[in-house]
């Protein structure tokens, strides 16, 4: 008999949900599944105005939402449950096809970078590039002692979706923007835009968060969130089993060649056991988003206090 609540999980209809696709076709996973093909940004909103129930995304997306200051107000919520994707995230950067002026990494410093919204990914890993090419510098002495630097960038340009990005930095509304690798190589092969390079995250990349009505960290999970476990780690496992089934998926029902999906096989491990977060890598992360300036000290919620379910 089917559940009369299933969960509402939203993910990014990208290669990296194809064990979520095994999970509900082959395992049972009872729940409906909402896209959000402008990121994690857009699921951390949906996850406090109650619009979904889940969401699995990008650590820094997670991470950056809670550890604002505005997280502190109310319950931030979400919590983060579950570890999807144990390998770091390959962001391509990409700028228009015919953007001469643009050469190299370093002159991407002061421009204005396209960004799926404020505080997604896109977003984050432009001040872990500026943290990696020491772009940032303190606005003065009381700033820097409070953590705080001056954008590295003039602009951040709110685009929303990958389509958007791609067509802003070939009309100049953006000068570069941050996707990941495989998702942008079918579009530097047909000429549209331009790999100007690549950075990696510095974290496992990929995490489960869910509202805190769901689980506010005292220790009790809503048993929807633990079949949901249950039957990821079956979709994982089939995942890795049938390699060619996934290729086809990838290649037929998303936006990937059959090359770059078996491709993009050879970079990625999804977690084995989806429950439970290492609060280590929150910890690591929030040190890289703090050292980015895109976090504050002693504003937002902490690591520990952002995991639910530990491992």
């Amino acid at each position: 008999m089917p559940n009369p609540n299933p969960l509402r999980i939203g993910f990014v209809p990208e290669h990296f949900s194809t064990p979520i696709y095994f999970a509900k076709k082959y395992f049972g996973l009872d729940a409906e599944l909402i896209p959000f093909p402008s990121g994690t940004g857009h699921m951390v909103t949906a996850l406090r105005s109650g619009d979904i129930d889940v969401g699995i995304g990008l650590t820094e997306g997670w991470v950056a939402g809670l550890g604002k200051e505005d997280a502190s107000v109310g319950d931030g919520g979400y919590r983060l449950v579950g570890t999807y994707v144990e390998t770091p995230l390959c962001w391509a950067i990409s700028t228009g096809a015919s953007r001469p002026e643009i050469t190299s990494v370093d002159s991407l410093k002061g421009s204005k970078i396209g960004v799926s919204r404020i505080g997604s990914g896109s977003y984050v890993m432009g001040y872990v590039l500026a943290d990696e090419r020491n772009w940032l510098l303190p606005t003065e002495p009381a700033s820097a002692a409070a953590g705080e630097s001056a954008s590295p960038f003039s602009q951040f340009v709110v685009l929303s979706t990958f389509e958007n990005l791609r067509r802003a930095v070939n009309t100049g509304e953006a000068d570069f923007f941050m996707w990941e690798h495989f998702t942008s190589k079918r579009y530097y092969d047909s000429g549209e835009i331009r790999r100007v390079g690549e950075i990696y995250t510095p974290w496992s990349s990929w995490k489960i968060v869910a509202s805190t009505k769901l689980a506010d960290g005292d220790g009790q999970l809503d048993a929807r969130v633990a079949v949901l476990f249950d039957r990821l780690d079956e979709g994982v496992k089939y995942f890795k089993q049938h390699t060619d089934e996934a290729v086809e998926y990838i290649s037929t029902e998303l936006d990937y060649s059959e090359e770059d999906a078996r491709e993009w096989l050879k970079t990625v491990r999804f977690s084995e056991k989806t429950k439970g977060v290492d609060v280590k890598v929150v910890e690591k992360t929030v040190h890289v988003l703090l050292k980015a300036g895109v976090l504050m000290r002693n504003k937002g919620l902490g690591p520990d206090a952002m995991v639910a379910e530990r491992r």
